[in-house]
């Protein structure tokens, strides 16, 4: 969070003394978990993921001193694991005419690939498990060194993240920049605390800590953390908490520019700080140059989203949110101008192939009978073999082109392409672990397929409210 709101900060034009640039770039942890070979963005723009990671550890798995984690009020270093309590996208077009942020809620319920064990978790735990099996494997690989666990089991968890919430949003990740619990505490108190509005009094002291009265306010460190953990006692709970984490970012934006922390030295250098200590950014990220860059774009109006949840559920005694990954994909890529196909008003005519390569059983059976219903020819139905990879994606054969554009538009914009190892007039999907039946497809309107489901009546709507549209610098909105 630091390091964007320090770069949506200099849209207001501010700029960064020029005298730091070395220091301040030089200082920050980079991790290579983005991949040489990940999809990026063309034509000059980028998505960037933020990772709010809740953990009580420093970046070699030592835990913090007792000092601040008294100030965090959140347990102990046993407590947290490594969930990436706060996710959140932020799309800045080539001309920089207007930044679109996606917060994606924690406890979104999303296949997963590349996790021993696990098919469907909350996306908040693709990074811990996976950090946890890396880490299990090195031992049992003979490695001791505590740090070197830390360090490479860290970096495992980010790529999960990373990866699991492109197949999610179906869009490039081009850099991401991970922080700390701490480092939301430290970076409100090196600003001095920010400023909140409230809709209604809060007290939530039993689990955050959070007890405030309603209305604008000023928060310390320690209170502004509570303010963008809390989700019990709120209307809309953790959807209400991706509310409080934008107004944060607005409010942190807005704090840089009035005090003129970034032409301050002084300030300046206890900001850099917190950013090196607590800040891990994707390799290649000159931070430097990408805000002296969005800088001369002038006062950027920003649009904050949150990801549409279906329905509130409980699968094996955990609350989750059930989502629609194509409903997703189709939001994501609108909002970020990036045209969808346009619907096919011709009957299909091309068969479909569906070939599993994932490992839930039944799942190309589900869809071809999906597909049938649509008007798509029913063709072979099985499991895959190596040449049809371990994602999900579509082939085509001759005369195909247009039915299978269509379906990767219907299935939430999978990767589309021609192959000569398809039959003329043949559709081939390939369904990965990666793959979530549309809502729109199913019967029952679910997504998932979970071994213990329970939903109450008294559970209450999902509601990921309005979009916020604010620029950097300006008025605080009041949440929940």
């Amino acid at each position: 969070m630091v390091v964007a709101t320090t770069a949506l900060a200099v849209l207001t034009g501010t700029g960064l003394a020029w005298s730091a640039k070395q220091d301040f770039d030089s200082g920050f942890t980079h991790s290579t978990a983005l991949g040489a070979d990940a999809p990026r963005s063309g034509g000059g723009a980028v998505n960037i993921l933020l990772i709010g990671l809740d953990t009580r550890k420093d970046l070699d798995g030592n835990d913090l001193p007792k000092e601040v984690l008294d100030q965090l009020h959140a347990g102990d270093g046993t407590a947290g694991g490594y969930n990436a309590n706060s996710l959140i996208l932020l799309h800045i077009p080539a001309d920089a005419s207007k930044i679109v942020a996606f917060s994606i809620p924690r406890d979104d319920y999303v296949t997963v690939a590349g996790i021993p064990g696990y098919q469907q978790i909350k996306i908040k735990e693709a990074y811990g498990l996976k950090k946890a099996a890396v880490q299990a494997k090195l031992i049992e690989q003979g490695e001791q060194d505590p740090i070197v666990l830390e360090r490479r089991g860290r970096e495992a968890g980010r790529a999960s993240i990373v990866s699991t919430v492109r197949d999610l949003v179906g869009v490039p990740i081009d850099r991401f920049a991970e922080i700390s619990l701490a480092g939301f505490y430290d970076l409100a108190t090196a600003l001095g605390g920010v400023d909140v509005c409230l809709n209604q009094a809060v007290d939530d002291s039993e689990f955050s800590g959070a007890v405030f009265p309603a209305g604008r306010q000023h928060l310390d460190g320690a209170q502004a953390l509570a303010f963008v953990r809390q989700r019990h006692g709120l209307a809309n709970g953790d959807l209400d908490r991706t509310h409080r984490q934008q107004a944060f970012l607005t409010s942190v934006a807005k704090s840089l520019k009035d005090s003129g922390t970034l032409t301050n030295l002084s300030k300046l250098s206890a900001l850099m700080d917190v950013a090196h200590r607590d800040v891990v950014l994707s390799d290649g990220w000159n931070l430097f140059d990408f805000a002296r860059d969005l800088g001369a774009a002038g006062a950027v109006p920003v649009e904050f989203r949150t990801l549409p949840v279906l329905r509130y559920d409980v699968i094996d005694g955990q609350d989750v949110n059930i989502i629609d990954p194509a409903a997703i994909k189709r939001e994501v890529r609108a909002a970020f101008g990036q045209e969808p196909t346009k619907p096919a008003t011709a009957v299909p005519t091309s068969v479909v192939d569906v070939h599993n390569v994932g490992t839930v059983q039944g799942r190309a059976a589900e869809l071809s009978a999906a597909l049938t219903s649509r008007g798509y020819g029913a063709g072979v139905i099985g499991n895959g073999d190596s040449s049809d990879g371990l994602s999900s994606t579509i082939t085509y054969g001759l005369g195909a082109a247009d039915d299978a554009r269509t379906l990767a538009e219907l299935l939430g914009g999978l990767p589309t392409a021609a192959s000569p190892s398809v039959r003329d007039g043949r559709v081939r999907v390939a369904l990965g672990a990666d793959f979530a039946l549309p809502a729109e497809l199913s019967p029952t309107t679910s997504t998932t397929t979970p071994p213990t489901t329970t939903t109450s009546n008294s559970m209450p709507l999902a509601d990921a409210g309005k979009p916020l549209s604010t620029n950097i610098g300006s008025t605080i909105p009041c949440v929940n």
